[in-house]
């Protein structure tokens, strides 16, 4: 078992070790895009929700590309996500470019604003990176889900292939995010939560409880991992960085408060 006595959770070194497990486990490493078109076990389809500090996910890529492995990271359009050298750079490395949309928010909830703006900013990635695949942005603390714009329109008929909180099944494929700032964050999460499909739940999910990295791992290490796995990472909320973990931890923990407020 991995003895993290010595080590802090949510540093880009554990995040490393983390894909060294995997990869030794026997795991391989998909997009989700690539996902959609391919079958297999044991997989993981690794996403990152670059949600701000694009440079965090530029040295996540990086680790990834020395390990030779790739995934999805979906880019807000907002100014503190979207990086259009980062963007490509990310790309080069052979990851996946989607579009991390939050249109509802940012439209006050008028659909057709919403999908208008939607449709720009598509068109304003594809000028950068080819984008098959799109996935709401949470927005914890907005009235509006940004999911319910294709209550009326159709992502498919803008070449969007697929969109996770609708075309994943969640009942065959394990969900887990470090939402919260921790793995078991379903308390203090609003809406970046796994929705099966049917009202089936898989057993083997329910008993799937991990709170820190560490458990993963050593999940990993004795062969009790899922086979086939979406993990989702924000990458602002890991750093090596002491003063920045530390801030991090601090602003996550006043967060948490108020999501599981808001939950309740």
């Amino acid at each position: 078992m991995t003895d993290s006595s010595s080590m802090k959770d949510f540093t880009i070194s554990i995040y490393k070790i983390l894909l060294q497990n995997l990869l030794k486990g026997g795991y391989s490493f998909l997009s989700y895009n690539q996902f959609i078109n391919t079958s297999g076990k044991p997989v993981i389809v690794l996403r990152h929700d670059v949600d701000a500090l694009p440079e965090n996910s530029l040295l996540f890529a990086k680790i990834q590309q020395s390990l030779g492995i790739s995934g999805t990271y979906y880019f807000r359009i907002a100014p503190k996500s979207f990086n259009e050298t980062i963007i490509k750079e990310i790309a080069a490395m052979g990851n996946e470019i989607g579009y991390h949309y939050e249109n509802m928010d940012t439209s006050d909830g008028n659909v057709d604003k919403a999908y208008e703006e939607f449709c720009r900013n598509l068109e304003m990635f594809r000028k950068i990176v080819p984008v098959e695949t799109a996935c709401m942005h949470g927005s914890p603390l907005s009235k509006f889900d940004n999911r319910t714009i294709w209550e009326k329109y159709d992502y498919h008929s803008l070449g969007i292939k697929a969109e996770p909180y609708f075309d994943l099944d969640f009942n065959k494929t394990f969900y887990i995010t470090d939402t919260g700032r921790r793995w078991d964050g379903g308390k203090v999460s609003i809406r970046d939560k796994a929705m099966a499909s049917n009202s089936v739940i898989n057993p083997d999910f329910l008993r799937r409880k991990y709170r820190t990295t560490f458990d993963i791992i050593n999940a990993v290490e004795q062969d009790d991992f899922s086979e086939q796995v979406m993990m989702t990472f924000h990458p602002q909320r890991w750093s090596d960085n002491k003063i920045l973990w530390l801030k991090e931890l601090i602003v996550q923990n006043l967060k948490n408060q108020v999501k599981k407020f808001l939950v309740k």
